[in-house]
């Protein structure tokens, strides 16, 4: 499944799936200007959600449950879920494509009282002080006020930025093992990346996989002791270290190799194979709330165990967050979570002294 290109006179000017909304408000700005018009009209909201994935759908689905007045502001509904291939541990759903599930979630928000406006990309989180309304203002230009605040803007896959690597994405290249290994089982594949995330990716991917090549761009991995005995105690596993990856190579449809150099001896080496997963980490959605509320060093928003961050009445659920193994399943938990948490912090602060 290849991410497609859409071009305007020649000109590319988006890339992954575009629906009609997003492709006419590339077309006309205008339009853009009177929405934002528009959206900042708006009331302020009892639960404001900050992100159209997996994440921020479960949380405005929990909100608008509870009688309250909820809104969803996303840069596209769906998310990363959108740029998916194949979904198949998503419980309860055998099998599944990611644009399907980003439809389905969207319409389930839309059976309840949410309020969605969607391609709002989050540009500034001003606090409320003292009780006082929280604002998202957006790139558009508008801006939305709320009691409660749910942050779930997701993360980004660190890519490599090499030659070939957007031209086959999902044609090969892969960033997630754990939705996208089953799809090379009895292949070649190479894990990018010798941490702790791609020493695991290896792993599990020895017992799918024919072989796998690790490429690792310092001396040695990075990952825990433990994981990398295992590492070494597997039979098709090949271990690369001191590889800066330079090229991932294909026949226009798929791939079939990646080109690295050895930055020991500065030769530039081939590997064949029909698989690449990128494994050098993930990029939150944060650059937009620096200075606003704590991050961690990763950039990751720091959550307590009922999801509130750092201020009062802001929360966040989701890959954006500190908590561990961004998968699907847990980022819908920690949206529902979010949520109740929300829903709390509304009823302990609206009480009569």
């Amino acid at each position: 499944m290849a991410v497609p290109s859409v071009y305007l006179n020649g000109v590319n000017f988006g890339q992954g799936r575009m629906g009609l909304e997003e492709i006419l408000a590339k077309i006309d700005t205008s339009g853009i200007e009177r929405q934002a018009e528009k959206i900042s009209a708006k009331e302020a909201f009892d639960v404001l959600v900050v992100g159209g994935g997996p994440a921020g759908a479960a949380a405005a689905i929990y909100a608008a449950r509870k009688g309250i007045r909820t809104g969803v502001a996303a840069e596209r509904f769906g998310g990363q879920v959108l740029d998916t291939m194949a979904i198949e541990n998503f419980i309860s759903v055998q099998e599944t494509e990611g644009p399907k599930l980003a439809m389905a979630l969207e319409e389930h928000v839309k059976q309840y009282d949410v309020d969605i406006m969607n391609l709002q990309r989050a540009d500034k989180l001003v606090p409320g002080k003292n009780g006082e309304l929280h604002e998202i203002k957006f790139a558009s230009g508008a801006s939305l006020k709320a009691r409660t605040v749910i942050l779930a803007t997701g993360a980004r896959w660190r890519e490599m930025n090499v030659p070939g690597e957007q031209q086959y994405r999902n044609k090969g290249v892969a960033y997630c093992p754990h939705c996208d290994g089953p799809l090379f089982k009895g292949k070649r594949v190479a894990v990018i990346g010798g941490g702790n995330s791609g020493v695991e990716a290896a792993i599990d991917l020895a017992g799918i996989v024919s072989h796998v090549t690790l490429l690792e761009f310092d001396v040695q991995l990075r990952a825990d002791a433990v994981l990398q005995r295992k590492l070494h105690s597997l039979p098709n596993v090949t271990v690369i270290t001191r590889a800066q990856t330079t090229e991932v190579t294909g026949d226009g449809q798929k791939v079939n190799g990646l080109r690295y150099k050895d930055r020991q001896s500065d030769e530039e080496r081939a590997v064949e194979l029909e698989g690449i997963f990128v494994q050098i980490g993930l990029l939150p959605n944060t650059d937009w709330l620096k200075g606003t509320l704590e991050l961690s060093p990763r950039g990751e928003i720091i959550v307590d165990a009922r999801g509130e961050t750092s201020l009062p009445g802001v929360f966040a659920a989701g890959d954006v967050t500190t908590v561990p193994y961004k998968q699907i399943v847990i980022a819908v938990g920690e949206g529902a979570k979010a949520s109740l948490s929300a829903f709390d912090h509304l009823i302990r602060t609206s009480a009569p002294a």
